[in-house]
């Protein structure tokens, strides 16, 4: 299956995207689809905090609609400015935007760099066919 570089292009930098990766037994995996090593870094170091990682979870249930700050702070249970904080770590790593809707900041994951770590970290389980693992690849209507 062959992924086009343009899909990520406005999500992930040029430089965090992967052209090929050849195996030792002389076949080919097409990871243009993911991270770096220093951006799925930055993305696992900003999902690794419970605020944010349950955060991040409520949005990836919620899909395209997204959800207010102000409710994301309200389901996680954590004050307004706290919550902002956390959301700029999110967003600063690539894994959440923003959009304005009046006076409110809706945010959404940014599937295409979620698909992306996914790739990152299951591209070379079982020499490159993941599928023997019992993992698939993430479907484009997944997230």
């Amino acid at each position: 299956m062959m992924i086009i570089l343009n899909i990520l292009k406005d999500h992930v930098p040029e430089p965090a995207l992967k052209q090929n990766c050849h195996l030792s037994n002389n076949s080919c995996v097409d990871t243009s689809r993911h991270m770096d090593t220093n951006n799925a870094i930055a993305a696992l170091g900003a999902l690794a905090q419970e605020h944010r990682l349950s955060a991040f979870r409520l949005l990836a249930q919620m899909g395209e609609p997204g959800m207010a700050a102000g409710e994301l702070a309200r389901k996680v249970g954590i004050p307004h400015n706290t919550m902002s904080s956390h959301l700029a770590t999110l967003s600063n790593a690539g894994l959440i935007s923003a959009t304005r809707d009046g006076r409110s900041m809706i945010y959404r994951i940014v599937p295409e760099v979620m698909r992306g770590l996914l790739g990152f970290l299951t591209d070379d389980c079982c020499h490159g066919r993941p599928e023997l693992c019992g993992l698939t690849a993430p479907s484009k209507d997944c997230c």
